[in-house]
């Protein structure tokens, strides 16, 4: 934690981009944080060693998991909105700082708080429904498919269901990819479409029911309090903490 009376020290990776560029700005006008470094590709991460205190990553998904890891080196923590992530990466950085003292980092698949809260809700809900499909719904610049959030919320949906019947379906022949793509069994959908930015569904059904939980980003604003929350919580959080829930009290 700092000290009180200083500020925490902040480079952004990713700085030029449509992300990092919100991230430097937000950080700029914040209450106690100084925006110390702006690094795009090509600039030495180790530098930061003893510069920053923190570090907010929005780059590219092939470079994000060396970014996390040189930044561990340098005794920087970590913030990542940065999607790509699988679970044997998700390991990897926790194997690392397993070997470092103190140092944390957050893996955030979305920081917008609706979208928290809507994954969040949705896992409860999935239970008590017989079928649960996820659109999200982008705009054509970004790079993958489906989207982290998307996974992220399909992976808890999934965890919430355990236990419990798949969801009915008499599909027998179809165009490839027409029913979305299975993560942990839950269909995804992805649509890229100009003047989106970032929104997702969880649509959930029952006999004669239907559950819609949506979460919508206009503006790329809506991320700057959940990364500003991140920044100023990830010093206090050794270790490796997955998806912004995890700074937040929202009970069991």
């Amino acid at each position: 934690m700092p000290e009180p009376g200083t500020s925490t020290r902040v480079a952004v990776l990713g700085a030029a981009g449509r992300m990092g560029s919100h991230v430097c700005d937000a950080v700029a006008g914040a209450d106690g944080l100084d925006l110390v470094a702006r690094l795009d590709l090509g600039d030495d991460i180790h530098a930061l060693a003893g510069q920053a205190d923190v570090a907010v990553d929005f780059t590219v998904p092939s470079a994000t998991e060396a970014n996390v890891h040189a930044l561990i080196d340098a005794g920087v923590h970590p913030v990542v909105g940065t999607t790509g992530w699988d679970e044997p990466a998700l390991q990897r950085v926790r194997d690392h700082l397993g070997e470092v003292s103190g140092v944390g980092a957050l893996i955030a698949p979305n920081f917008a708080l609706s979208a928290v809260l809507a994954m969040r809700f949705a896992a409860q809900a999935a239970r008590y429904f017989e079928s649960v499909e996820i659109i999200e719904l982008h705009h054509p610049a970004k790079v993958d498919a489906p989207s982290g959030t998307a996974v992220h919320t399909a992976q808890a949906v999934a965890h919430a269901r355990q236990g419990l019947p798949a969801a009915p379906d008499a599909t027998e022949t179809s165009l490839d990819g027409a029913r979305g793509a299975l993560v942990d069994g839950i269909p995804v959908h992805a649509v890229r479409l100009r003047g989106l930015v970032a929104h997702e569904e969880i649509l959930l059904g029952n006999p004669g029911e239907q559950l819609t939980i949506r979460t919508d980003s206009f503006e790329r604003s809506s991320f700057m309090p959940g990364v500003l929350l991140a920044i100023r919580t990830v010093r206090s959080r050794p270790g490796l903490t997955v998806g912004l829930d995890g700074y937040l009290d929202l009970g069991a």
